[in-house]
Protein backbone atom coordinates (compact mmCIF):
# COMPACT_ATOMS: atom_id res chain seq x y z
CA UNK A 1 0.00 0.00 0.00
CA UNK A 2 2.72 2.42 0.62
CA UNK A 3 4.27 1.57 -2.48
CA UNK A 4 1.42 2.60 -4.14
CA UNK A 5 0.51 5.90 -2.29
CA UNK A 6 4.32 6.69 -2.79
CA UNK A 7 4.22 6.22 -6.71
CA UNK A 8 0.89 8.06 -7.15
CA UNK A 9 2.69 11.06 -4.96
CA UNK A 10 5.13 10.87 -7.38
CA UNK A 11 3.13 10.83 -10.24
CA UNK A 12 1.07 13.97 -9.21
CA UNK A 13 4.25 15.51 -8.49
CA UNK A 14 5.69 14.63 -12.05
CA UNK A 15 2.37 16.26 -13.66
CA UNK A 16 2.38 19.47 -11.83
CA UNK A 17 6.17 20.16 -12.36
CA UNK A 18 5.88 19.76 -16.20
CA UNK A 19 2.63 21.28 -15.95
CA UNK A 20 4.98 24.52 -15.20
CA UNK A 21 6.61 24.83 -18.71
CA UNK A 22 4.44 23.45 -20.94
CA UNK A 23 1.11 25.40 -21.21
CA UNK A 24 -1.32 22.15 -22.03
CA UNK A 25 -4.50 22.18 -23.59
CA UNK A 26 -6.99 24.39 -21.16
CA UNK A 27 -4.38 26.36 -19.97
CA UNK A 28 -4.18 30.23 -19.63
CA UNK A 29 -1.28 32.89 -19.15
CA UNK A 30 -0.64 36.68 -19.06
CA UNK A 31 2.89 38.05 -20.37
CA UNK A 32 3.44 41.68 -20.02
CA UNK A 33 6.66 43.32 -20.99
CA UNK A 34 8.81 45.92 -23.47
CA UNK A 35 9.88 45.37 -26.70
CA UNK A 36 13.90 46.38 -28.40
CA UNK A 37 13.63 48.11 -31.58
CA UNK A 38 15.65 50.90 -33.79
CA UNK A 39 12.29 52.79 -33.60
CA UNK A 40 11.30 53.82 -30.04
CA UNK A 41 10.66 50.89 -27.31
CA UNK A 42 7.23 48.98 -27.84
CA UNK A 43 5.30 47.55 -24.64
CA UNK A 44 3.00 44.67 -24.90
CA UNK A 45 0.22 42.83 -23.20
CA UNK A 46 -1.30 39.37 -24.33
CA UNK A 47 -2.50 36.26 -22.91
CA UNK A 48 -1.96 32.51 -24.00
CA UNK A 49 -5.14 29.63 -24.50
CA UNK A 50 -3.94 26.43 -24.65
CA UNK A 51 -6.00 24.45 -27.19
CA UNK A 52 -3.65 21.57 -27.24
CA UNK A 53 -1.05 20.00 -25.12
CA UNK A 54 1.68 21.34 -27.53
CA UNK A 55 -0.37 24.54 -29.41
CA UNK A 56 -1.57 27.43 -27.53
CA UNK A 57 -3.18 30.77 -29.26
CA UNK A 58 -4.05 33.94 -28.16
CA UNK A 59 -4.41 38.33 -28.59
CA UNK A 60 -1.61 40.47 -28.50
CA UNK A 61 -1.79 44.60 -27.56
CA UNK A 62 1.61 46.19 -28.02
CA UNK A 63 2.35 49.89 -28.44
CA UNK A 64 5.12 52.23 -28.97
CA UNK A 65 5.93 56.10 -29.63
CA UNK A 66 8.85 56.73 -31.88
CA UNK A 67 10.73 60.42 -32.78
CA UNK A 68 13.68 61.57 -34.17
CA UNK A 69 15.06 64.73 -35.76
CA UNK A 70 17.01 64.40 -39.53
CA UNK A 71 18.54 67.07 -41.02
CA UNK A 72 16.31 70.14 -39.41
CA UNK A 73 13.50 68.28 -39.69
CA UNK A 74 11.60 66.50 -36.71
CA UNK A 75 9.94 62.72 -37.33
CA UNK A 76 6.92 61.70 -34.91
CA UNK A 77 5.37 58.29 -35.08
CA UNK A 78 2.88 56.48 -32.59
CA UNK A 79 1.85 52.55 -33.63
CA UNK A 80 -0.68 50.04 -32.48
CA UNK A 81 -1.10 46.56 -33.16
CA UNK A 82 -3.85 44.67 -31.89
CA UNK A 83 -2.90 40.88 -32.97
CA UNK A 84 -3.63 37.04 -32.56
CA UNK A 85 -0.75 34.52 -32.19
CA UNK A 86 -1.03 30.68 -32.55
CA UNK A 87 2.55 28.74 -31.25
CA UNK A 88 3.70 25.35 -31.49
CA UNK A 89 5.84 24.28 -27.90
CA UNK A 90 8.37 21.91 -27.95
CA UNK A 91 8.50 21.13 -24.71
CA UNK A 92 7.25 17.40 -24.91
CA UNK A 93 9.07 16.78 -28.05
CA UNK A 94 12.16 17.98 -27.03
CA UNK A 95 11.74 16.66 -23.53
CA UNK A 96 12.75 19.76 -21.92
CA UNK A 97 13.27 20.36 -18.40
CA UNK A 98 9.94 21.13 -16.72
CA UNK A 99 11.06 25.02 -15.83
CA UNK A 100 11.48 25.72 -19.48
CA UNK A 101 9.15 26.37 -22.57
CA UNK A 102 10.31 26.97 -26.18
CA UNK A 103 7.91 27.67 -28.81
CA UNK A 104 7.83 29.04 -32.31
CA UNK A 105 4.69 30.44 -34.39
CA UNK A 106 3.21 32.68 -36.27
CA UNK A 107 1.40 36.15 -35.60
CA UNK A 108 -1.23 38.30 -37.79
CA UNK A 109 -1.70 41.13 -36.82
CA UNK A 110 -3.38 45.10 -37.62
CA UNK A 111 -0.98 47.55 -37.28
CA UNK A 112 -2.79 51.36 -36.79
CA UNK A 113 0.26 54.16 -37.50
CA UNK A 114 -1.11 57.45 -36.57
CA UNK A 115 0.62 61.04 -36.07
CA UNK A 116 3.57 60.82 -38.80
CA UNK A 117 4.53 64.41 -38.88
CA UNK A 118 7.39 65.68 -40.77
CA UNK A 119 8.31 68.86 -39.01
CA UNK A 120 10.61 71.88 -40.34
CA UNK A 121 10.11 73.88 -36.29
CA UNK A 122 7.74 75.99 -38.15
CA UNK A 123 5.53 74.12 -40.38
CA UNK A 124 4.11 70.50 -40.65
CA UNK A 125 5.26 69.30 -43.70
CA UNK A 126 3.39 66.10 -44.06
CA UNK A 127 0.73 64.72 -41.34
CA UNK A 128 -0.98 61.55 -41.40
CA UNK A 129 -2.37 57.84 -40.81
CA UNK A 130 -2.46 54.29 -42.06
CA UNK A 131 -3.14 50.52 -41.46
CA UNK A 132 -2.53 47.41 -42.35
CA UNK A 133 -2.46 43.74 -42.20
CA UNK A 134 1.05 42.26 -41.18
CA UNK A 135 1.94 38.53 -40.79
CA UNK A 136 5.01 37.81 -38.46
CA UNK A 137 6.95 34.98 -37.72
CA UNK A 138 8.27 34.01 -33.58
CA UNK A 139 10.54 32.53 -31.79
CA UNK A 140 10.30 32.83 -28.29
CA UNK A 141 10.91 30.76 -24.58
CA UNK A 142 10.17 31.15 -21.07
CA UNK A 143 11.91 30.16 -17.75
CA UNK A 144 9.53 29.68 -14.68
CA UNK A 145 11.05 30.22 -11.37
CA UNK A 146 7.83 28.73 -9.63
CA UNK A 147 4.39 27.40 -10.22
CA UNK A 148 3.36 30.56 -12.24
CA UNK A 149 5.75 33.33 -12.20
CA UNK A 150 8.09 33.17 -15.73
CA UNK A 151 10.76 35.68 -17.48
CA UNK A 152 10.14 35.26 -21.43
CA UNK A 153 12.13 36.10 -24.03
CA UNK A 154 11.16 36.46 -27.57
CA UNK A 155 12.39 37.51 -31.30
CA UNK A 156 10.04 38.54 -33.68
CA UNK A 157 6.18 38.67 -32.89
CA UNK A 158 4.25 40.96 -34.28
CA UNK A 159 5.38 44.47 -32.65
CA UNK A 160 6.60 45.78 -35.72
CA UNK A 161 10.59 45.23 -33.46
CA UNK A 162 13.06 42.86 -33.01
CA UNK A 163 11.65 40.88 -30.56
CA UNK A 164 10.39 41.24 -26.59
CA UNK A 165 11.05 40.42 -23.05
CA UNK A 166 9.02 40.57 -20.15
CA UNK A 167 7.27 38.56 -17.57
CA UNK A 168 4.31 35.82 -17.77
CA UNK A 169 1.59 34.75 -15.23
CA UNK A 170 0.09 31.31 -15.10
CA UNK A 171 -4.05 31.35 -14.28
Amino acid sequence: MKKIILAGVCVLLTSVAFAQGNLGKGGKQLNAGVGFSSFGVPVYVGADFGVHESISIGPRFSYRNYGNRVGGLRYNQSLTVLSFNGNYHFNTLLNLPPEWNLYAGLTLGYYFWSDIRWNDGRNDLFDGEGSGVGLDLQVGGRYFFDEKWGVNLEFGGGTISGGSFGITYKL
